[in-house]
């Protein structure tokens, strides 16, 4: 290549990435902005919840989510206070964001009141409940405590807890990685280019994410994109540090800086492509899930890891070729000056002495890593990741669900948060009477446009058939669509708990018998669904990226036992990663349980990322073994990669415990599943269990390829 193109190309590569940031840098705050995280959004279009939905505006007016007063003295609430709550009512009632509000409504015992304030279609539902609760604290009498919940303030308290993302988030996890680049390079300047490389690939990342979900292409929630950040910062410092290691040793055989990053490149290409379209075959399975969430985050991870892949095979080398061995200053790798011994008798360091172990006992290294990874496995039987109340999902103080604990001991739990049941007009009173039949249902009216308050009470007396009936009720008949009425079930019990989706489980059932067209939706219905159809996504894409991963790894290994060895030992891995999870969930956090995408997310992180490290691990024993053979391939490969490969391990896990700052249940416990799972996938699966396998099976673990058959003669 001319040597004008040498200078030219990388800095025409550094300048389109400053230009990609320039661009990219400003959206970082924007992403918000079409991020939404209204659970029914993420729904499949067949759910019933979905269907309700769909169809509410048919039967009343177009509003947004109800926001629920709860106003308690202890001791009764005096005429005072409820003259107070009526102007709190009429307050909230003139508000541009309040579409209207209900009459103030006593509880039976006297110690509370409750104000349902319906925002409007387009309300920015945070705004509007922050509004809410400093207009309901102004006007509160002394000693009236007031709460603000309902499914708009639950969305209001969610919001508030994922505002971090933006800033937090990624503060905390770029100064955990800086740290810990600072220790393992020594370098005042090699942290910044490894830093600089993630953050312009964050920049790329956001910037395109960002306009396919304007576009309506992707649906973007909090946790699709605290999850975006911390996968790119990580996988791109991991790809980074590869790539670093192998410059490194390049400086060490090349002269000119262009030589070496040629050969550097040529050494990391394939690891790096490898294990990052692993991680992007693994992610884009999610593509098979029914939740809209799950089916989003697979291609805007993939995104993520497909710019964390450009930026460390182009941004990085020409920002070392540019730097040289300066990028390493002080501990600057002198041209012909050789590494300390990695095998053999004088070999030392810590790799070396791991290799000596695992080649002097491998079977029994390899007995007792599974052994130990199993008995950590067994804490999954206590794993309970069926679904977690909506009052559960913030860590940490919530208005929303203090007043849904008051709401429930002077109300009946569900008040606010109605079942929705849609059905044929013509079999009103049957489904009325079905509906009534339901254990934990507390009343039932039917919605209607032509009445002030928007429904109309429905019964054994007032039906399909009663609209001649001249008094009040039957001038405000149900409203009728496509001969559809839409009946409102109040429950017995608070909408996000277990007693409330058993409610609303026998309601289908119930309302089923009578009208197989029928459907129930609601808050309750909601949560039922997103659970189920969570279980059931685990349950199909699992085996499906098991499948897929060890397909890349036979077709990258040219073998089939080794890629089999490799998915069994991240699986032990993962088992054993989410059975601790389960028991620390349990008895040392007190969590209430977790998310049925819990495990499957950990699954697809662990499982992808832990084969990440046998890429890099085992392309370096196959480059060794066909050199020295199997044996002595193993000790090289494990002596060449054990350092990077740790420190890659340790960054990822920093970046994914970071995820730990926002006081979300899932992604706490996501945080500590995949953090704890990489280390244990980086200390124990990588440097003890895959190692003492290959050398135990020796040239069997390269069956069928070449490599197995020369290794006879080795």
């Amino acid at each position: 290549m001319p040597r004008f193109l040498r200078v030219v190309l990388p800095a025409l590569v550094i300048l389109a990435w400053l230009v990609v940031a320039g661009i990219g840098g400003p959206v970082f705050g924007k992403i918000s902005e079409v991020a939404t995280n209204d659970q029914t959004s993420f729904l499949p279009a067949s759910a019933d919840a979905t269907r309700v939905q769909e169809r509410a505006a048919e039967f009343r007016q177009a509003s947004g989510a109800p926001a629920i007063v709860v106003l308690e003295r202890d001791g009764g609430l005096t005429r005072d206070d409820l003259a107070a709550a009526d102007r709190i009512a009429e307050d909230l009632g003139a508000r541009d964001d309040v579409q209207g509000t209900s009459p103030v409504i006593p509880s039976e015992d006297g110690d509370a009141a409750e104000i349902v304030a319906t925002l409007t279609e387009g309300a920015d539902t945070g705004d509007a409940v922050t509004a809410i609760r400093t207009t309901v604290d102004d006007a509160l009498p002394a000693g009236v405590v007031g709460y603000v919940t309902g499914p708009a303030g639950f969305t209001a308290d969610l919001t508030e807890a994922f505002a971090g993302i933006d800033g937090l988030l990624l503060g905390v996890a770029l100064a955990a990685v800086f740290v810990i680049l600072v220790v393992v390079y020594r370098s005042p300047l090699l942290p910044f280019l490894v830093l600089g490389t993630a953050t312009f690939a964050l920049c790329a990342s956001i910037l395109v994410v960002y306009a396919l979900a304007k576009a309506g292409v992707v649906t973007v929630n909090g946790q699709v994109q605290g999850i975006l950040s911390i996968l790119v910062i990580g996988a791109a410092t991991d790809y980074a540090l590869l790539y670093t290691a192998r410059y490194r040793e390049a400086l060490r055989a090349h002269r000119a800086g262009w030589e070496a990053t040629r050969s550097a490149l040529r050494g990391a290409f394939e690891p790096i492509v490898a294990s990052g379209g692993t991680v992007i075959v693994g992610v884009l399975c999610l593509l098979l899930s029914d939740l809209n969430s799950n089916k989003a985050l697979g291609p805007v991870a993939a995104i993520g890891i497909a710019f964390s892949l450009l930026a460390a095979l182009t941004l990085l080398p020409a920002l070392l070729l540019a730097f040289r061995r300066a990028a390493f200053w002080p501990l600057r790798p002198a041209f012909g000056s050789r590494d300390r011994p990695t095998t053999g008798p004088d070999a030392t360091g810590l790799w070396a002495r791991v290799g000596r172990l695992v080649a002097r006992r491998s079977r029994t290294v390899w007995i007792v890593c599974t052994v130990a990874l199993l008995a950590m496995g067994s804490g999954l039987v206590g794993l309970r990741a069926d679904g977690v109340p909506q009052s559960d999902l913030v860590i940490g103080a919530s208005q929303a669900r203090d007043g849904q604990r008051v709401l429930a001991d002077h109300f009946p739990g569900g008040s606010g948060s109605p079942a929705q049941v849609i059905g044929a007009e013509r079999d009103l009173d049957a489904l009325v009477d079905a509906v009534r039949s339901v254990r934990g249902v507390d009343g039932v009216v039917a919605a209607s446009t032509g009445s002030p308050s928007g429904t109309v009470p429905v019964g054994e007396d007032v039906g399909a058939g009663d609209a001649g009936a001249g008094d009040a009720t039957a001038a405000a008949a149900p409203t009728v669509s496509r001969g559809d009425v839409l009946l409102e079930v109040t429950l017995a019990d608070p909408a996000d708990s277990a007693a409330a989706e058993q409610t609303v489980r026998d309601l289908r059932a119930a309302v089923e018998r009578v009208d197989p067209e029928a459907v129930v939706g609601g808050v309750t219905a909601t949560a039922v669904d997103t659970n189920d159809t969570g279980i059931r996504d685990r349950s199909v894409i699992i085996p499906v990226v098991l499948a897929v991963i060890l397909l890349i790894l036979v077709l990258l290994l040219r073998s089939v036992v080794a890629p089999l060895v490799l998915i069994g030992s991240v699986v032990v891995s993962f088992a054993a990663a989410l059975g601790v999870g389960a028991l620390v969930f349990d008895h040392v956090l007190r969590f209430p349980g977790a998310d049925p995408s819990v495990p499957l997310y950990a699954f697809v992180f662990l499982v992808a990322l832990g084969v990440d490290y046998n890429i890099f691990l085992m392309t370096r024993v196959r480059e060794e073994s066909l050199r020295h053979g199997p044996r002595e391939g193993v000790l090289r490969g494990l002596a060449a990669t054990g350092g990077v490969i740790t420190s890659a391990g340790i960054v990822l896990a920093a970046t994914f415990a970071a995820l730990g700052v926002i006081p979300i249940l899932f992604l706490a416990q996501i945080a500590f599943v995949v953090a704890f799972g990489v280390l244990l996938d980086t200390v124990v699966v990588r440097s003890l269990l895959v190692p003492a396998l290959v050398i135990d099976l020796g040239r069997r673990a390269w069956w069928p390829s070449r490599l197995s058959r020369a290794a006879r003669h080795m």
